[in-house]
């Protein structure tokens, strides 16, 4: 390789442990907020759900365009989360890639399957983390918006 070449190589391995470190807060991230969810649903199913957009509108009076941004702000996190996490995944497997491939052409098999494992399992849970957050974003916001329709047309404002 060329002294280029290898000072790309060097510049994007120093991503590797940041964006592996990013992708395990994800999963965390992910299941903690799995099981936020859960109660959550729990909750509305028993009928003892009390709802923190109602709450919130009426700690600060605040009308239905207000309730669409604090609805997105709440969202905000499992929405970056699961767009985020694919694209984290496919660093991580990219960059183990290179000396996997490197390691192929000398015949190194414990150094190919290493660096393969560290690519695949970060990958794996990437998008392990994006599919639980993708799940939750997409059924709270319909919760989320079915309670701003039953305010909205409650209250007779828009």
């Amino acid at each position: 390789m060329s002294t280029f070449e290898s000072a790309l190589y060097e510049i994007a391995k120093l991503f590797l442990f940041p964006v592996l470190v990013l992708i395990v807060s994800a999963l965390l991230y992910a299941f903690v907020a799995l099981g936020a969810f859960v109660m959550e649903a729990w909750q509305r199913w028993r009928g003892t759900y009390r709802s923190q957009l109602a709450a919130h509108q009426s700690k600060t009076n605040a009308v239905s365009d207000d309730l669409e941004i604090w609805i997105l702000r709440r969202l905000e996190w499992l929405r970056v989360v699961s767009r985020s996490a694919p694209m984290l995944g496919l660093v991580a497997t990219m960059i183990p890639m290179g000396p996997a491939l490197l390691a192929l052409t000398h015949n190194d098999a414990r150094s190919v399957g290493e660096n393969f494992v560290v690519a695949f399992s970060a990958v794996i849970l990437a998008l392990i983390s994006a599919s639980i957050t993708y799940f939750i974003l997409t059924v709270r916001r319909r919760w989320l918006l079915e309670e701003l329709r039953a305010f909205e047309r409650g209250k007779g404002t828009s």
